[in-house]
């Protein structure tokens, strides 16, 4: 958005940007009316990428330290593609001074999600390499699926888009792979279908829990 870092708005940031989720799941009617088919809303998923995997995340359940509780229950399962992991200690002092809102805590994202991870994205906001993004699915509750991708930094490959300024591992594969797993997935959480999905073993891998 262009905000100077002293702007006091700043810490407040990853606030708004959720309350403008729960905004839209409040006015569904208007979105209805201007959208031919309807929606399903007992069906209905949230995702999101790094900074937009923890706001997709505060829905399922995850809470900022010292943050209020916006999980909502119309959420049913989300994906949270190469978000952020533990706070505190693991944050280098540039994260810490910066994004003071990077505390995220996983003890309560009980909703179901895949988490999508590159094994090269080793992100200049931890100490702790690409492992650190793999935080959400390991110390969250309840059914949770692990999608790592070989050889994907943060742009997984170019989701946000190929050439992008912030793709540096541009790969229509990996985007390929992880359009088949999301899908899978998202089928298998929001219409009890078996989450079955062949990986390549070339490209990735999938665990469960």
């Amino acid at each position: 958005m262009g905000l100077a870092q002293g702007d006091p708005r700043v810490p407040e940031i990853w606030r708004f940007r959720v309350r403008d989720l729960k905004l839209i799941l409040d006015r569904l009617d208007e979105v209805e009316a201007r959208v031919p088919g309807g929606i399903d809303r007992g069906r209905i998923a949230v995702a999101g990428h790094s900074f937009g995997g923890q706001t997709a995340g505060n829905l399922l359940g995850l809470r900022v330290r010292g943050g209020e509780d916006y999980r909502d229950e119309r959420v049913k399962a989300g994906v949270l593609l190469a978000t952020a992991g533990n706070g505190g200690a693991d944050l280098t002092p540039f994260a810490a001074e910066r994004f003071p809102f990077m505390n995220p805590e996983f003890a309560g994202m009980e909703t179901p999600a895949l988490v999508v991870v590159g094994d090269k994205d080793d992100s200049p906001l931890s100490h702790r390499g690409a492992e650190w993004m793999a935080d959400p699915y390991r110390h969250s509750p309840g059914r949770k699926s692990l999608l790592t991708v070989f050889g994907a930094e943060h742009s997984l490959g170019g989701i946000v888009g190929y050439e992008a300024a912030e793709t540096t591992d541009e790969s229509p594969e990996r985007v390929a792979l992880i359009q088949r797993v999301t899908t899978a997935y998202l089928r298998s959480a929001l219409y009890s279908e078996e989450f079955t999905v062949e990986v390549d073993a070339g490209l990735g891998s999938i665990e469960s829990k």
